[in-house]
């Protein structure tokens, strides 16, 4: 098996042989190293061979060859003309089994890391991008509190003050017989239940954290290459991207670190939580030893959330050279001092204290209201930053949402972290009380909090405008598929008998797949009326200080019907969403097709490294990029040859951002072919910043070549929009599709609509494959034609979804 030289850029300065290589007079070899895309498929599929052998990796991602390939480098005689062909599989980064799933739960915390990333293209040295950043921490920092407060909520509020409490309620419940006041017995005191039920947000914290250093350990620890120093000179800066500094996928320290302030939060909540409800039953019951001892408890816990305030505030991302520095002492020991707190005031809360008791919700409930609103306030500042950083952006033609991209995503992430804790508190309160319903006349305990209930009530109002939405997209469908249905017929040969209902299939198609542009309207229109239900949420929980049921009593029997039925709806609702979002997560797990229509958003989302918050899903391209890296740079020195790197869907995103961290030799060295790229048409227009046409246009000035094929059927890939000064265009496209129209000699049966599979089965991949093969000379780097600059230097152009 291959092994990998630990200096790959040490090269020779006899150039009459390569290290480790065969001698300059000898073929020299060219490799294809393929690159999959969403959903995954095996090496024999991707190299059209049964047998087939690892030549680097392990399980989880490998490059393989045919069996009859693997020692090629030993026969270079054997493949004049054309490369070896590598497959690198990466698609046990992203799946496994459907234990998996349970990571869709942490979709919030994903989201607002997606935030980090979206910002606009403004130069790096804008003052406004640190605030940019700095807001977004701070939002995905209430997220993990939000959490913990829902933790709490259920298992604090709900199970051990409110139902354990109250006789009715823990009648016929087992499993809290010796909780109840009515046994007397020694864990029935208020402070002791709830000291006993702090167990649970406590391990719910322990998982996450165990978690998130886990895929720590597994994917931000992969260390890239050494590179030789420098940059181009014919690379203007505005072209320069991020994704080309040495560090960038390396954040080993910077997720350390944000892991540790986010447990100290989440332990820090649960202390709060527990002195609140030790506070009102001193106060209550005069305990002044006990008083001041939870003041000073209040104390501590003020003094470390400001310390971890702090280490938010300065924890910036270090993406020059890899950061390998040791976190300082007062980082690491944060969590344990945090737990350290929240021993002291188990003992504090569990202390004896005679003639307490639980009566209604438990103290600090409205601590939800106030995340909601704080949450809204970073949104807002969050917007208006963007707002600036748009206005000094060097490209902003195609930005989805005019630059508000990252704050859309960041309120939806708020959104749907509130319909995650909302929909476990409401169901599980529902399953406490039995019958009833809680908060309502004569139900044995209070239920959650009463903004819970309002933000349950505007769901059916939210859902009704994404319905709206989806409505007016298929009626775009089916206009658009209309007007395309005229010029299907002549985009083949006319002695192909037209058919009615293929052109319609095919028009469809196409309409379809023009959707995904849609996509900044949705987003758009759904955080828009988020944000004005959750205000409304938040205000009409305040001024009435009940549920909206009880809220409209004596309001028009038609408003108090339609409130509490909406209020019933959300609830049952939100209990669904949390059903749906994991079984949507294990069906992707299990249904190859179900994991081509979700995999995109999940893999788009866990493409980029866990900037903002440490307990989001994995980055599978700190270890995938890297490792994409490594066999380029190891490869191209040890047998001084060139590259075909050729990649489908994200997998082109995988290898665009390979070439990126790539010296500048072995990147002119390196040709690139992507075919159902979404490089332009999503990550170009959400993450201007890092895919914007100047970041596109310098990295196709430093290489070899560059060619994209796209189709009109295609949901996911696109044109990329640039055109090289010798007028060539990097697309290929729109290719055919289906190949055939009708019934033909060649095809008697009906050719299939690809989409955004197989794109190896037109014959204009094979054709611009070749073109690309054959510039790559079997001796020196071949010389390019005189009408074109020394790296192949592209100009910006639009050659639109028609170009040729």
């Amino acid at each position: 098996m291959e092994t990998a030289d630990p200096t790959p850029h040490a090269r020779s300065t006899d150039r009459d042989t390569a290290a480790d290589g065969p001698p300059r007079t000898a073929p020299q070899l060219s490799l294809e190293l393929l690159v999959h895309g969403v959903g995954g498929t095996t090496a024999q599929e991707m190299l059209g061979d049964p047998r087939v052998q690892l030549i680097t990796g392990d399980d989880t991602a490998a490059c393989y060859r045919r069996t009859d390939d693997a020692d090629a480098e030993q026969r270079p005689d054997d493949y004049r003309g054309e490369p070896v062909r590598e497959a690198y599989c990466w698609s046990n980064l992203t799946s496994g089994n459907g234990a998996r799933a349970l990571w869709l739960i942490l979709v919030p915390f994903m989201v607002a890391n997606l935030a980090h990333w979206m910002r606009p293209a403004a130069p790096s040295e804008h003052p406004a991008q640190r605030i940019y950043d700095l807001l977004v921490r701070i939002l995905a920092l209430t997220l993990t509190v939000l959490l913990a407060a829902a933790a709490c909520e259920v298992a604090l509020d709900l199970t051990a003050w409110q139902c354990a409490g109250t006789t009715v309620c823990a009648a016929g419940k087992s499993w809290m017989g010796f909780l109840s006041p009515d046994n007397s017995g020694w864990w029935s005191a208020p402070g002791r239940r709830l000291a006993l039920a702090s167990m649970v947000p406590l391990l719910v914290i322990g998982f996450l954290w165990g978690l998130s250093r886990r895929t720590w350990s597994a994917y931000e620890s992969a260390s890239p290459p050494p590179r030789l120093p420098g940059t181009s000179r014919d690379t203007p800066v505005a072209e320069r991207t991020a994704l080309s500094r040495e560090g960038f996928w390396y954040g080993r320290r910077l997720v350390a670190r944000l892991r540790a302030a986010h447990t100290t939060a989440g332990v820090l909540t649960v202390a709060a939580v527990l002195l609140a409800a030790a506070a009102k039953a001193d106060g209550d019951g005069g305990h002044p030893v006990l008083a001041v001892t939870g003041r000073a408890l209040t104390a501590l816990v003020i003094v470390l959330a400001a310390a971890t305030l702090i280490v938010v505030w300065r924890t910036a991302r270090s993406e020059d050279a890899p950061d390998v520095s040791s976190d300082h002492l007062v980082v690491r020991a944060l969590p344990f001092a945090s737990l350290a707190v929240l021993a002291l005031t188990l003992v504090h809360t569990g202390w004896a204290r005679p003639g307490a008791h639980s009566r209604g919700p438990l103290p600090g409930a409205d601590a939800f209201g106030g995340i909601a609103v704080f949450q809204g306030v970073l949104v807002l500042a969050l917007a208006v930053t963007a707002w600036v950083l748009q206005r000094a952006a060097r490209d902003d033609a195609r930005t989805a949402l005019r630059g508000m991209g990252g704050p859309a995503v960041a309120l939806l992430a708020c959104a749907v972290g509130g319909v995650l804790s909302g929909g476990v508190a409401q169901r599980f309160a529902d399953w406490l009380d039995g019958g009833a319903t809680p908060g309502q006349a004569h139900a044995p305990i209070p239920g959650p909090p009463v903004l819970l209930s309002w933000q349950a009530s505007v769901i059916p109002a939210l859902l009704v405008v994404v319905a709206a939405v989806a409505v007016l997209a298929a009626v775009r469908v089916v206009i658009v598929r209309n007007r395309v249905a005229k010029d299907v017929p002549g985009l083949y040969d006319p002695r192909e008998q037209p058919d009615a209902g293929r052109t319609k299939r095919i028009a469809a198609t196409i309409a379809g797949a023009g959707l995904t542009d849609s996509a900044p309207v949705l987003i758009a229109a759904t955080s828009a009326v988020t944000l004005v239900l959750g205000a409304g949420a938040v205000i009409g929980a305040w001024l009435t200080g009940r549920a909206p049921g009880r809220a409209t009593e004596g309001a028009a029997p038609v408003v108090h019907a339609a409130a509490e039925t909406a209020e019933s709806l959300g609830s049952w609702l939100m209990g669904a969403g949390v059903i749906l979002l994991i079984t949507m997560g294990r069906r992707a797990y299990r249904d190859h097709s179900a994991r081509r229509t979700i995999g995109i958003l999940w893999d788009v989302g866990t493409f980029w490294p866990r900037a903002a918050h440490p307990f989001a899903p994995p980055c599978y391209a700190e270890r995938a990029v890297p490792d994409l890296t490594w066999r380029m740079a190891t490869w191209t020195e040890r047998f001084d040859g060139r590259l075909v790197l050729s990649g489908h869907s994200q997998g082109s995103v995988l290898a665009a951002a390979a070439v990126w961290q790539l010296d500048l030799v072995t990147r002119s060295r390196v040709a690139l072919l992507t075919y159902g790229s979404p490089l332009e048409r999503l990550y170009g227009r959400w993450f201007p910043a890092f895919f914007g046409p100047p970041a596109l246009t310098g990295l196709h000035r430093e290489m070899d070549d560059w060619r994209n094929l796209w189709r009109f059927t295609d949901p996911i890939g696109g044109p990329i929009r640039l055109t090289c000064e010798g007028g060539r265009r990097i697309d290929q496209g729109p290719l055919r599709d289906p190949l055939s129209f009708g019934r033909t000699l060649q095809n008697p049966l009906p050719a299939q609509i690809l989409g955004h599979g197989d794109y190896q089965a037109d014959p204009v991949f094979e054709t611009v494959r070749a073109e690309l093969i054959a510039r790559l000379s079997p001796d020196l780097p071949g010389q390019r034609p005189a009408d074109e600059s020394p790296k192949g230097r592209p100009a910006q152009g639009s050659s639109g979804r028609s170009s040729g």
